[in-house]
């Protein structure tokens, strides 16, 4: 999983919640479960260090070094010095290659969080009724309901009179304020919108905080509250649970790579994956690219035994040889193929000839699928579908691609009208979101595109 970005989820929660107990927790029974896992906490003290007086390293930084490395057999350590805080994001895009990265804290950095109430500790008790008051009364999933809690509250814990509706009166004015803002921004449009409920739908959508997916807790209040506003509520001690969540919406899946070698191309006059491309036969290009997401990988091919190279060249990668099923060429037949031959549920099937193919294209597909629960996730740019550097879902589609074979349909993409398939389209915003780089479609079909296609690797 090598430079291919790492999918993460924070845990959030308030001082003595838990938190460091719960992902301990978390972070066995994944592991358990054969998952590589990273993590992150957030320490919101200024000055802690992890080496100490007298070790070598620190000596390093004591001289001035901005960045020292402690590497040793098995281990390694980096101890940089920074100015400000670094982002949340930046450090997990630091962080690839991990099927998921656990994050203690950073609340507010736009990553889905698992916010931890427990009923031992008052603070979460008190943001609990401010949580139940807010779902009660129709208050945003955005509002910031610990510092709601501060205005419910003394610091003694006593429930301060009138302070609901006080916060009803604020909120509704803020909303009018946003309102006039909104107003003020696009002159000509409603000053003013309906107020639901003692809160503004302007101010909703500016609020913080609407990265909350589950509530992990013991307060009674808090679970109500979690089911009005419809997102899920776990046990406090049921870890197994709570992973089984994580794992469905989160956790990199398990994918089959397809690479569709086929076999002797007209247009190239000679079959596309041994031609040579920079010195090497090209299906190795796409091999070394591809395989670090991999957790099963096949090449469907017409001449097997012209590929039997690959044993010996990546011999660490058990790569299956298969051919076709059928005998009629076509795409949608080796679709079929392919989705046969795979193992896991999420097969990502490519072509061959795709120079630029992504590792982390592929992912962002399987992730996409995660949370979708589409059936197939296809990129879709100005020409269309891109059926091949593509996400498709094992046994949802296999009886669709069946039945569109016996209609005697040969189009990869002639499946995906069936009533039975949910078709996710992956815009070309979120392709560059995964391969800023783009060109992953970039496919060679002649000797001079394949050389033009060198040409542009050479030169950068």
């Amino acid at each position: 999983m090598v430079n291919v970005p790492s999918p993460a989820v924070s845990i959030v929660g308030r001082h003595n919640s838990g938190k460091t107990t719960l992902i301990v927790k978390l972070i066995e029974e994944l592991v358990a479960r054969g998952h590589d896992v990273g993590s992150v906490k957030h320490h919101s003290h200024k000055g802690f260090d992890i080496d100490y007086p007298g070790k070598d390293s620190y000596r390093h930084r004591e001289a001035g070094a901005s960045e020292t490395v402690i590497a040793a057999p098995g281990q390694i350590a980096r101890m940089k010095t920074l100015k400000g805080e670094a982002e949340c994001s930046d450090i997990v895009r630091s962080m690839p290659g991990h099927d998921i990265v656990v994050v203690e804290g950073y609340r507010k950095s736009g990553l889905p969080t698992i916010e931890l109430m427990r009923s031992g500790n008052e603070a979460d008790q008190r943001v609990a009724e401010a949580f139940a008051l807010g779902a009660e009364r129709g208050w945003a999933l955005g509002t910031d309901f610990t510092q709601i809690a501060k205005c419910l509250f003394t610091p003694e814990g006593e429930r301060i009179e009138g302070a609901e509706e006080s916060l009803d009166d604020d909120l509704r004015n803020d909303g009018d304020r946003a309102a006039q803002e909104l107003a003020d921004e696009a002159p000509g449009e409603p000053a003013v919108a309906d107020a639901e409920d003692g809160v503004h739908p302007d101010l909703a959508r500016k609020m913080p905080g609407v990265n909350t997916v589950a509530i992990v807790t013991d307060i009674p209040r808090a679970i109500e509250a979690a089911a009005i506003y419809g997102i899920p509520a776990f046990d406090l001690n049921d870890t197994v649970v709570l992973a089984d969540f994580v794992e469905s919406h989160f956790v990199r899946p398990r994918v089959t790579v397809v690479i569709q070698a086929g076999g002797e191309s007209r247009r190239m006059g000679r079959s596309k994956a041994t031609v040579p491309f920079l010195g090497r036969p090209l299906i190795c290009r796409l091999v070394e690219r591809l395989s670090p997401v991999a957790d099963d990988l096949v090449i469907t091919t017409n001449e097997p035994d012209n590929l039997t190279f690959l044993h010996q060249e990546f011999p660490q990668l058990n790569i299956q040889l298969v051919c076709d099923i059928f005998s009629s060429r076509g795409a949608l037949p080796g679709l079929y193929t392919a989705l046969q031959a795979a193992r896991n549920p999420y097969v990502a099937i490519v072509a061959c000839d795709m120079v630029f193919a992504s590792g982390a294209l592929v992912v962002a597909e399987a992730l996409c699928m995660n949370q979708t629960g589409a059936d197939v996730v296809v990129p879709v740019n100005k020409h269309g579908f891109e059926p091949f550097h593509a996400m498709y879902r094992r046994m949802e589609c296999l009886p669709a691609v069946r039945r569109a074979l016996d209609r005697g349909e040969k189009r990869a993409q002639s499946f995906f009208g069936d009533d039975s398939v949910v078709v996710h389209e992956f815009p070309q915003s979120k392709v560059l979101e995964a391969e800023p780089m783009g060109g992953c479609f970039i496919n060679a079909n002649t000797p001079d595109e394949l050389h033009a296609l060198e040409d542009m690797v050479m030169e950068g």
